[in-house]
Order: C-alpha cells, then structure tokens, then sequence
C-alpha cells in the first residue's frame, strides 16, 4: 500500500434545507464524518474535494452546475495515532483544505468508503462528528436554516 501525503481536503455537503450530511466509517463505528480524502501527487485541492465527493457518495459535482465552494480556510491537526502508519514515517501532521456544497438530498448516495449515511440538522451533526475541524467548518461555512 502507497503511503499516503499528509494533505487532505474536507467538503461538507448540506442540502437545500440546510440539513448535513454525515456518513460512519467502516473502520471506526463511532466516527461520523462528512467526505475526506487525501490530496493526490500534481492534484489541486479543488480537483481533489470533487474528486471525493463523487469517490465516497457518488454525487457528481461540477462548477458549471453544482460548484464545491472554496472556504479559504486550512487546519492543521495532529494525525490520529491509530492511523500514523498511513504516512511517510515521522508524520505527525495533517493539512486540511476546506470546502463545502450545497446538494440536492433528494439524489441518491452511494456509499463505498462507508456504513450509513444521514441528513442531520447543524447542532445534530456538529453533536456527533468525531472531528473539532469538520464540527468548525460546519459552524463556519454552513448558513443556518432560516
């Protein structure tokens, strides 16, 4: 297994009733998360976060129809100690890059890197998320229901 870059891009998806989505993840049951992914070799972080929209729900995202925002916003977090192994040795750090869309939650989501997924108001999803920059982001850069 290729080891993975310490550079990562987070996209939280909320619907037009400004409910987000959260999905479990396969290897920990008490960690709930919206999409994430590692920023491949020569690849933009924008290209990166459409890229693991469609990877990880299977919802197709494009700027023409339905653009991913750039949050210009960036964490920097210490790398979970049961995942260290992932990364090129003496790791500790992760970069995050920032994102967040608006989706249709009527459109199907197809799961392949979790168990479950659910729409949830704000302060459910920011209860349950395992990650502070993930619950952050959604304090941030999701508008509230009106």
């Amino acid at each position: 297994m290729a080891l993975k870059r310490p550079e990562s891009v987070l996209v939280v998806l909320f619907d037009q009733h400004h409910r987000i989505l959260i999905m479990q993840r396969e290897d920990d049951p008490e960690f709930w998360q919206s999409v994430t992914g590692t920023i491949e070799e020569n690849e933009r972080p924008i290209d990166a976060a459409y890229r693991e929209v469609k990877e990880e729900t299977g919802i197709s995202l494009s700027p023409a129809s339905s653009a991913i925002v750039d949050c210009q916003h960036t964490n920097r977090f210490e790398i979970r100690s049961r995942w260290l192994h992932r990364y090129p040795q003496g790791t500790r750090y992760n970069t995050e890059h920032v994102f967040c869309a608006q989706v249709d939650s009527r459109q199907p989501v197809l799961l392949t890197e979790h168990t479950q997924y659910e729409w949830v108001t704000r302060e459910e999803a920011i209860g349950r998320l395992w990650s502070p920059s993930n619950r952050d982001a959604i304090t941030q850069f999701v508008p509230e229901s009106i």
